[in-house]
C-alpha cells in the first residue's frame, strides 16, 4: 500500500502552447492603437501650438501699431516744442547782480590771534591775489605781519609769524568767496569786510585746556573807481 501511496500518476506531456497565441495577436493590437493615440496627440499639439503663435504674432502686430501710433503723435507734437526749447536756450539768462558776497566760517578749528591778523591783511583788498600771498606763508617765503611779543623778521616787517594751519583755511574761504562774486554778478570785487570773533570751545579730555574754535565772516563788494575830476579836488 505505501509503494501505490508513494508513486506519483504520470504527468501528461503538456501539448504546444497554441492557446497562447491569440493572446499575442491582442497585445499587438493594443500597441498600435497607443501609437495611433500618441500620433494623435503629437497632431494636436502641433496645431495648438500653431494656433498660439498666430494668436502671438497678432498681438505683436497690435503693439507695433499702437506704438507708432504714438510715436506719430509725439513727433506731431514735438515738432513744435523744440523751437520754444532752442529760443530759451539762445536766450541767455540775465544773472541777478547783488550788492555783496558773503562767506560764513564757523567753528574752525585755528587761532584767534592768527585769524585777526589775516583779517587785517586781506581787508581792502582782492581774494584771488590774497591766495597767491597766502600761499607764499604757508611755504615760508613771506611772513605775518603780527603785533606783540613775537620775534622779528627781515624786511619791513619789525614782527611776523607763519601760520599755516590759519592759511589754508582761509584759502578755501577766498576760493569760495570768489565763486559767490562772480556767481553774483561782481566783476571786480574787494573784501570790505572781514571779522574773526570766538566761537564755543568745547573742553579736551581732562577738563584741563580747550580746542580752538572761530567764526569768520567774510564780504565782498564792488569796488568803486573814483573819476579824476575827484581826485584833482
Amino acid at each position: 500500500m505505501l509503494n501505490k501511496m508513494t508513486e506519483r500518476p504520470m504527468q501528461k506531456p503538456q501539448d504546444n502552447k497554441v492557446k497562447n497565441q491569440p493572446t499575442n495577436i491582442v497585445s499587438t493590437a493594443k500597441q498600435e492603437t497607443k501609437i495611433e493615440k500618441k500620433q494623435e496627440n503629437k497632431i494636436e499639439k502641433k496645431d495648438s501650438l500653431k494656433d498660439t503663435s498666430i494668436q502671438v504674432n497678432k498681438i505683436e502686430e497690435q503693439v507695433k501699431k499702437e506704438i507708432e501710433a504714438k510715436v506719430a503723435e509725439a513727433q506731431t507734437q514735438g515738432s513744435a516744442t523744440p523751437t520754444k526749447e532752442e529760443e530759451k536756450k539762445k536766450e541767455k539768462k540775465e544773472l541777478v547782480k547783488k550788492d555783496k558776497a558773503v562767506v560764513n566760517g564757523n567753528d574752525l578749528g585755528i587761532s584767534k590771534k592768527h585769524s585777526m591778523a589775516i583779517c587785517d591783511l586781506i581787508r581792502g583788498r582782492n581774494p584771488e591775489s590774497m591766495i597767491h600771498e597766502l600761499e607764499l606763508i604757508i611755504k615760508y617765503k613771506k611772513p605775518l605781519k603780527m603785533r606783540g611779543e613775537i620775534p622779528h623778521r627781515k624786511g619791513k616787517i619789525m614782527s611776523g609769524r607763519y601760520p599755516i594751519n590759519a592759511s589754508k583755511v582761509f584759502i578755501k574761504l577766498l576760493k569760495s568767496l570768489s565763486a559767490n562774486s562772480q556767481v553774483n554778478g561782481i566783476e571786480n570785487p574787494v573784501i570790505t569786510r572781514a571779522v574773526a570773533n570766538d566761537a564755543s570751545r568745547p573742553f579736551k579730555r581732562g577738563g584741563s585746556m580747550r580746542f580752538k574754535r572761530t567764526n569768520v565772516y567774510l564780504e565782498t563788494r564792488e569796488r568803486i573807481i573814483k573819476s579824476e575830476n575827484k581826485e584833482k579836488k
